[in-house]
């Protein structure tokens, strides 16, 4: 890798170092208890390819584009002191960033009997008014943690009024929505929030944005669902690759490239726009710092690309084969701690993840790691496969899962500091992500098939699982530090920057 330059190979090595354990596990599977066609294995280690370049160019593009963007936007926002010009610009932000989601665009796919119009400009809507009450809580430091009680309540009030069908689509809407378009920017607008704040918890509650919005689509979705009759969701097909030689291979690829091209673009576009007049009325940046900024535009447009493109055309049929292979034989169950396995490693590949271990470890000067949130987030995905994949081996409904785990979830929210329940909650979305909805949900759905379960019931969920098992594993790291911290100093622990509400006297 002589050819790339420091920033470039650092990025690369991260890449790598994510996506190859996914590789060496399929292959694995494919030569022993899950065998796959030349073909779908060609296509996959394409993808592969595909992905780790895409990642390498996507989180040094966020870095130098998003990052700044949304830093110097809300700290702008903010200066103005105007409440009502922040809560209508806030609200734009938040429609016009979940509008230029690519994940959206396939969520509306899979949700029966809605038209998909109806569906985005619902979840955008509903994004938009919770990144409104998320930078009021933030200007008006309420505590995250009675916000989220008060929320989750209402959003399982209302699942027991929708219908089945729904039920799982909703809550894994919460996660598909908060993906790499939405959550660097998102972050980088709490930080630049915080950034203008002179009391010391604004740290704390620099994050907790992405938590808020992730409810958005979650209540979109089950209000939709009380409208709507349930229909007939597509059938489950697991789908035949034949591809004869590297010709064809490489042609199947570039049929969808353009495709692809077009939907970032589309994407990307309304950021632009937004950005362009911001900068043109209020920022004004000196040309330098324009110049990085639209290049690692063009860096973020290119490795999405082909982030999306190999995810799309090469993780999924296999990761449905793979699915169907397992759950078909005898020894069907081997597919809960093989899931959990490929979750442990999947999320590393995760663009956003990046983005946020290494703002956490920004924020907290250190005090909360990359590596230990990287290691927490494995641990809490690798649980949530697990189960997602009990579940469509027993057909156990998701509610039994979700009710106690966000009980834990939020009763832990009351004893770990503050900042840690923020960061947890952040982390649910950000772990859901395209790898997830690319490779799980396609092997949820091909055991699925092979199991004879209801697609709509079973096999989706497993985005609202990912979500949901992350905020227990990243409080459960809070109290971790916290009781380390007893051991060394045996008197109070306190995180950089935090106030006398984020310290735990022991």
């Amino acid at each position: 890798m002589s050819f790339l330059n420091p920033k470039m190979k650092e990025k690369m090595t991260e890449a790598v170092s994510a996506v190859m354990p996914v590789m060496v596990i399929v292959l694995l599977l494919s030569f022993t208890a899950a065998p796959l066609s030349p073909s779908i294995l060609l296509s996959f280690l394409m993808a592969a390819l595909m992905v780790m370049v895409g990642m390498m160019f996507f989180t040094l593009g966020a870095e130098m584009s998003m990052t700044p963007m949304g830093e110097k936007v809300g700290a702008r926002m903010t200066q103005t002191r105007n409440l009502a010009f922040i809560v209508v610009l806030s609200f734009i932000l938040g429609v016009i960033i979940t509008v230029s989601e690519p994940d959206l665009q396939v969520l509306a796919e899979l949700v029966p009997s809605i038209p998909n119009q109806t569906l985005i400009l619902a979840v955008a809507v509903g994004v938009g008014l919770f990144l409104v009450v998320a930078i009021l809580r933030m200007l008006l430091s309420v505590p995250l943690s009675y916000l989220l009680v008060g929320l989750y309540l209402v959003v399982f009030a209302l699942a027991f009024f929708v219908p089945g069908d729904f039920r799982a689509i909703a809550f894994d809407s919460g996660g598909v929505t908060t993906g790499p378009m939405t959550v660097p920017f998102i972050m980088a607008l709490g930080v630049g929030i915080s950034a203008i704040r002179n009391d010391r918890n604004a740290a704390d509650d620099s994050f907790g944005l992405v938590a808020l919005c992730s409810v958005g689509p979650i209540l979109a979705v089950l209000i939709l669902g009380m409208i709507f009759t349930p229909g007939e969701s597509a059938p489950a097909v697991v789908q035949e690759i034949e591809i004869r030689d590297t010709v064809e291979l490489w042609k199947m690829f570039a049929h969808e490239l353009p495709e692809y091209m077009k939907e970032i673009a589309v994407s990307l576009l309304p950021i632009v726009v937004f950005f362009g007049i911001f900068q043109v009325v209020s920022l004004r940046l000196d040309r330098h710092s324009l110049g990085r900024i639209l290049i690692g535009l063009v860096y973020t447009y290119v490795g999405l690309v082909l982030f999306l493109t190999g995810a799309n055309v090469g993780f999924m049929p296999a990761g449905t084969y793979l699915g169907h292979a397992i759950a078909g034989e005898s020894y069907r169950y081997l597919l809960i701690p093989i899931g959990a396995v490929i979750g442990y490693f999947i999320v590393r590949a995760e663009p956003a993840v990046y983005v946020l271990n290494h703002q956490v470890e920004e924020i907290t000067d250190g005090a909360i790691s990359a590596r230990a949130m990287g290691t927490s987030l494995s641990l809490g995905v690798a649980a949530s496969v697990a189960l997602a994949m009990t579940r469509v081996l027993t057909g156990i409904p998701i509610l039994w899962f979700l009710i106690p785990g966000y009980a834990v979830a939020l009763g832990l929210s009351f004893v770990v500091p503050k900042i840690f329940t923020a960061i947890a909650f952040d982390s649910g979305g950000v772990a859901s992500g395209p790898m997830t909805a690319t490779f799980l949900l396609p092997l949820a759905q091909g055991a699925c098939v092979a199991v004879g379960g209801d697609l709509a019931a079973d096999a989706f969920g497993v985005v609202a699982m990912v979500a949901m098992t992350p905020l227990i594993t990243i409080q459960i790291l809070g109290l971790v530090t916290v009781i380390k911290n007893r051991k060394r100093t045996a008197g109070a622990y306190r995180l950089p920057e935090a106030d006398e509400d984020a310290i735990i006297e022991l």
